[in-house]
């Protein structure tokens, strides 16, 4: 059964769960998968978290991370969104951020199964630098190039919400073989996304 206790409390849940939807609203364009600015408005700020595949992937690994470990990622996770937003706002940049992006879909798969094959729980210090530092790197990238309107982030809120929480809450009830199933294809699915951003780079070795 997943390491984070089912006895918690379902409205403690609920509001982490919450809370972090509101810090991973921060989040925008998915690097492998889609560039520019973002749509205005709500429907704009709604559509956004959900059209590129390498974001959408991530808010579900942070749900599905939180739920196999401990809903205190929750927390986590909302302080790498709110760092890494700010980070990108104020103009700062990583080398190869989109490579390393896809990448942290594929760090979040990785913590889950390492912590099943394990026996026993990762320390929530270390899972947390995981989840902080693969949720920061995807709010950098939304930094340079999300919306400032109000509806344009109420919409991307209501998205990131929903995806975490029903991600968290759902595996919490379908237990722990699904939720190693997913991480199996958060896996594979942050390698594949990997090879664009690699292949432009060694394109760009080559000329």
């Amino acid at each position: 059964m997943p390491f984070a206790s089912l006895k918690s409390s379902s409205g403690r849940d609920l509001v982490l769960a919450g809370c972090a939807g509101l810090g991973l609203s921060l989040l925008g364009t998915l690097p492998a998968s889609a560039h520019g600015l973002a749509g205005a408005g709500l429907a704009g700020g709604f559509s956004h978290p959900l059209t590129g595949l390498d974001h959408l992937f991530l808010l579900v690994g942070v749900g599905a991370a939180s739920s196999f470990v401990s809903a205190q990622l929750l927390l986590f996770a909302l302080a790498g969104a709110v760092i890494g937003a700010f980070f990108g706002v104020s103009g700062g940049g990583l080398p190869v951020a989109e490579l390393l992006a896809a990448l942290a879909v594929s760090g979040l798969g990785v913590l889950i199964l390492m912590s099943r094959r394990s026996g026993h729980p990762p320390s929530i210090p270390a899972a947390g630098t995981v989840v902080t530092v693969a949720v920061a790197i995807h709010a950098m990238l939304h930094g340079h190039e999300a919306s400032g309107a109000s509806s344009w982030w109420a919409g991307a809120l209501l998205a990131s919400g929903l995806t975490v929480g029903v991600t968290f809450l759902l595996l919490r009830r379908l237990g722990t073989a699904w939720t190693v199933r997913l991480a199996v294809l958060l896996t594979v699915v942050g390698a594949l996304l990997a090879l664009g951003p690699i292949g432009l780079l060694a394109a760009a070795g080559a000329a």
